[in-house]
Order: C-alpha cells, then sequence, then structure tokens
C-alpha cells in the first residue's frame, strides 16, 4: 500500500489507518535489529500494539495512534511502562505530536516508511519482570509459529497463553 496524500488520508478508516501505522512502526523494528510481536497480553491486562525485543534483551512497547481522537479517549498507556524498558507512541505523519507527552519515544510513519523521531527515557525492567516477559515473548511468538503449521495442534496452547 502507498503512502496516503492528503486528499485520500481522509478516506482510510480509523482501523486501516492503525494497521498501515503498525505495519511501518514493524518494519522499523526490524531495520533497528527489534523482534516485533503484535498484540501482546501484559500480565496486567493490557494488550501492547507491538512488543520488540531488542538485542541483549531489553523490550519495547509501542502503542499505536490512529488519531488525535484516539489519543485522548485512551488514557491507559501509562499502564504499558511497567512492562519495558522503553515506551514508544508510533503516529502518522499527519498527527498532531505536540499533543503526546514529551517523555515518551515517538516514532512517524508515512505509508510504510517509519522513523523514531524521539528516544524515551530507558527504565530497566526488574530482573524477575524482565524473566517472566522473555519466557512469555518466547512462548506467544513459538506458538504462533507455529499455529501457522498446525492450527489444530495448538489451539489448546494458544488458549492458554491468551488467558495468562
Amino acid at each position: 500500500m502507498d503512502a496516503p496524500t492528503a486528499a485520500t488520508a481522509a478516506l482510510i478508516s480509523f482501523p486501516e489507518r492503525a494497521a498501515l501505522i503498525r505495519r511501518a512502526a514493524a518494519r522499523l523494528c526490524l531495520r533497528l535489529g527489534w523482534a516485533p510481536l503484535h498484540e501482546v497480553r501484559l500480565a496486567n491486562g493490557r494488550r501492547a500494539d507491538i512488543l520488540a525485543l531488542q538485542p541483549g534483551g531489553g523490550f519495547v512497547c509501542i502503542e499505536v495512534k490512529s488519531g488525535l481522537r484516539d489519543f485522548m479517549t485512551d488514557g491507559k498507556w501509562f499502564e504499558y511502562q511497567p512492562f519495558c524498558d522503553q515506551f514508544f507512541f508510533a503516529v502518522d505523519c499527519d498527527f498532531p505530536q505536540a499533543v503526546l507527552p514529551p517523555e515518551t519515544g515517538l516514532i512517524v510513519t508515512a505509508g510504510l516508511d517509519a522513523e523514531a523521531l524521539r528516544e524515551p527515557a530507558t527504565e530497566r525492567l526488574p530482573a524477575a519482570r524482565r524473566k517472566a516477559l522473555t519466557e512469555r515473548f518466547a512462548w506467544l511468538a513459538a506458538g504462533r509459529l507455529a499455529m501457522r503449521e498446525d492450527p489444530a495442534g495448538v489451539t489448546g496452547l494458544m488458549a492458554a497463553l491468551s488467558e495468562d
């Protein structure tokens, strides 16, 4: 999909815009050498849009915002921060960036291209939480891969992972 122009941006639905932003942010993760995993349920019940594993074992949480209304009506983003070393918002180039908290990272997308414009502060996870999150990340990634190979064989595993 090509980058939307100003004239066509209004024609893209919010779910389509969010999907495009998430895809571009995931591609940025891969370029940076991070392993992105979409839609990861955290121990507090929240679901990270992207949780990326960095070289060295660090975790980045990326919250996708498809528009100003999406940001203004979602006050739960701060609940992701205890489950990552760094937290970013990912928005498209039409998003009013000044409303985003300055202490968070900022990824801006245009079509399938993305750039990290602002680095967030790094707060290292406690060792026990990092270990639990690493294990969950590995099980979830392996389960998703196994699901592609044998959907019927991993149904129970995926159900258990989604409940954790």
